[in-house]
């Protein structure tokens, strides 16, 4: 995407590529040094993470198959308004993140300026995110719907909010991410530190998709 870069594209970690089309010696160096993007320990936290969700997962399925009916009428009475409302919500987030890291990797100057509204609106969905999901579990509870009422709610209340609670980390970390790309200058540590955060918050994504066909969708 052009347009997020002044004079010229990002298209990976260190490489460019200049409107014109052309190569700069910089770029062609660049390409022998492609990375992942941020820190290695947020790959290391990212691996344990769906390791402990996957499991997570499994357990919900086991579980499921041993009391089909109550799991299957449970589900009714969720709204999948809210559902698919959170589900948009957090992609489009996602999509404001990847698109402030890219802007961020302009060459040869950071579009500094875009990538702090762009973040900016990530942080705004992830919050509405939170609100959405406060509505739905007010509702719920208010319908006599809790943890110990069997165990569809016993899961959807424990994973749910376990990932709400990546949320709201994730909406911390967003928060720094935002002081770092209103710095006048950015170092490229500075620079990893935003793709790691990035990473995150795709993580929080990843992780509500598989939620939401679980809970939402699986039949």
């Amino acid at each position: 995407m052009l347009w997020l870069c002044s004079d010229q594209a990002s298209f990976a970690p260190g490489i460019t590529v200049s409107v014109d089309g052309g190569w700069s010696q910089h770029e062609m160096r660049a390409q022998t040094t492609k990375r992942l993007p941020g820190e290695e320990g947020i790959w290391v936290f990212i691996c344990g993470d769906l390791m402990v969700f996957s499991i997570f997962f499994i357990v919900l399925l086991f579980y499921r198959s041993q009391n089909l009916p109550v799991f299957a009428q449970s589900q009714q009475t969720l709204s999948q308004s809210f559902g698919v409302l959170n589900t948009l919500l957090l992609l489009t987030s996602s999509l404001f993140v990847a698109l402030a890291v890219r802007a961020l990797r302009c060459e040869p100057a950071p579009n500094r300026e875009l990538a702090t509204r762009l973040v900016g609106a990530a942080i705004a969905c992830g919050a509405g995110f939170v609100v959405v999901k406060g509505f739905e579990w007010s509702a719920k509870i208010s319908a006599g719907h809790t943890l110990s009422s069997n165990d569809f709610y016993m899961f959807y209340f424990m994973y749910t909010g376990i990932h709400l609670l990546h949320v709201l980390v994730g909406l911390l970390v967003l928060s720094l991410v935002l002081m770092v790309t209103r710095r006048p200058q950015l170092e490229p540590a500075a620079v990893r530190m935003v793709e790691a955060g990035g990473v995150f918050w795709h993580l929080v994504d990843l992780l509500w998709v598989f939620l939401f066909a679980l809970f939402y969708l699986l039949k």
